[in-house]
């Protein structure tokens, strides 16, 4: 039996199986009675002091969808890395419980590549009940490299040696270009619709105004 042909426009027609991300999966999220994430930012160059402490509300039930987001893992799988469309990046990092209760506090290292050579970002430490952290304002067509380590409590340190930082790197696109991308996806959808309704039209008037009609031979009266 043969597929009609409006039911494989149909499928064409159908979204990508990846165009939307499930909700944040257990594990990524802080645990609920920590409403709250301290961190420092520690500048580099001349003027690099010891940073200020400031707390920012952890990001709950984020979804990453396509066109406007996309993902990136470390090698290892435990750090993740969401680039918006608005030019920031949400990190997302877990541990197992009996890691996270060795940690002390996290060090989060920035950098990004030149043309030469490559450059330091600002350092960021993070205390170990933030399990997510917001990048903001990242430059087009960068390629950033962001590394992630949690470092173990003091008492820990003669015993244990601190773990391997998890690192990814990632792009940001040009904002023209991603518009381009939207614009590009918003005429598909629409050439897609107009498709099946055109195929519905033809449909309609192939069953209902083409087909052909028999009348009965009319009979002469007899004189």
């Amino acid at each position: 039996m043969r597929t009609p042909p409006l039911l494989l426009l149909l499928a064409a027609c159908a979204p990508p199986s990846g165009a939307a991300v499930d909700p944040t999966p257990p594990g990524w999220e802080p645990a609920p009675d920590a409403p709250w994430c301290p961190y420092k930012v520690l500048s580099e160059g001349p003027e690099a002091g010891g940073g200020r402490l400031c707390f920012r509300s952890p990001v709950r039930g984020f979804r990453c969808q396509t066109p406007g987001c996309v993902t990136l893992a470390s090698a290892g799988g435990s750090l993740r890395a969401h680039v918006l469309r608005n030019r920031s990046v949400l990190l997302q990092w877990r541990l197992a419980p009996a890691e996270a209760r060795r940690v002390r506090v996290f060090a989060l290292n920035c950098s990004w590549r030149g043309t030469y050579t490559r450059f330091p970002c600002d350092r960021v430490l993070l205390g170990a009940s933030c399990r997510d952290y917001l990048l903001p304002d990242v430059h087009d067509s960068v390629r950033y490299r962001l590394c992630l380590q949690p470092l173990p409590l003091r008492a820990e340190l003669a015993t244990a040696p601190p773990e391997l930082a998890e690192c990814v790197e990632f792009t940001a696109e040009p904002a023209a270009m991603q518009e381009i991308v939207v614009a590009m996806t918003a005429v598909g959808g629409s050439i897609c619709v107009m498709l099946v309704v055109i195929c519905l039209l033809v449909a309609y008037i192939t069953e209902n105004l083409m087909r052909p009609t028999f009348r009965r031979p009319s009979q002469r009266r007899q004189p």
